[in-house]
């Protein structure tokens, strides 16, 4: 088809294409007489994109410095292009390619999951808090917990927590370390604000099955198994009173 007969839908593909790619072969299906002004709109593309990751992930900028930061977002800007209609939905997956272009850092896309995560538990679905005086009723043989929609969840294996605390306050940074023991990373909102805390591997654990199985007897007779009757309940008690308070549990069938 050539440039005169081409329809608006194809057009619009055409310079989609441009934008992405910025191809020969994309430019010159849209037209010749438009290709000396195409560059334009790609560096605006391009400039609102990288734009957009930054206020989106402010921390890891300041973190890894602006050269490298620049880099990345060229790099998965070249890889992504946007796949909704906001902006707002274009810093997902961002921590992936940062973990693909520092293999040997990983409290780069730990950090980066630090502040896509906030920033969905901030949007994700309200949840009033659970009311206290109920429990009381609970046949916890048969109870099942939801856990609150706004949480998220990652493996930890870096003080990346640590990090983000330190430059999210404007203290001085702290350096980078491996954690001694496996851990995970929690986010969760608790009315207007979203929360940040490294929990250890049990408790990691703990908490992804819960989520997985609603069962608080399934739960119980995981933790019994690690840890022996006695301790594995008292563990149970103290995991559902802490989360609980903390509003990390919605609902209690």
């Amino acid at each position: 088809m050539s440039p005169a007969n081409t329809t608006m839908a194809q057009l619009q593909a055409n310079f989609q294409a441009w934008l992405v790619t910025g191809s020969e072969e994309a430019a010159n299906s849209i037209g010749s007489r438009a290709t000396a002004g195409l560059s334009v709109y790609q560096n605006n593309y391009r400039a609102q994109l990288v734009g957009c990751l930054g206020a989106s992930y402010p921390q890891v900028r300041q973190w890894i410095g602006d050269e490298a930061f620049l880099s990345a977002a060229i790099t998965h800007i070249d890889s992504h292009p946007p796949h909704a209609w906001t902006l707002d939905a274009y810093a997902t997956g961002f921590d992936k390619t940062l973990a693909e272009m520092f293999p040997d850092n990983p409290d780069v896309d730990e950090l980066a999951w630090i502040e896509y995560a906030l920033a969905e538990a901030f949007i994700a679905a309200d949840a009033a808090p659970l009311a206290l005086d109920a429990l009381g009723e609970v046949d916890w043989d048969n109870a099942r917990l939801h856990i609150t929609p706004s949480f998220m969840s990652i493996a930890a294996t870096t003080n990346a927590e640590r990090i983000w605390m330190a430059l999210s306050q404007g203290k001085e940074a702290v350096e980078s370390e491996m954690l001694v023991e496996p851990a995970g990373l929690i986010v969760w909102r608790r009315g207007y604000t979203s929360y940040l805390k490294q929990v250890d591997a049990l408790e990691h654990e703990a908490l992804l099955h819960l989520k997985e199985n609603g069962s608080f007897a399934a739960l119980c007779e995981l933790l019994v198994e690690r840890l022996g009757d006695t301790e594995g309940i008292n563990t149970a008690g103290a995991l559902l009173s802490g989360w609980l308070s903390n509003e990390l549990i919605s609902d209690i069938e």
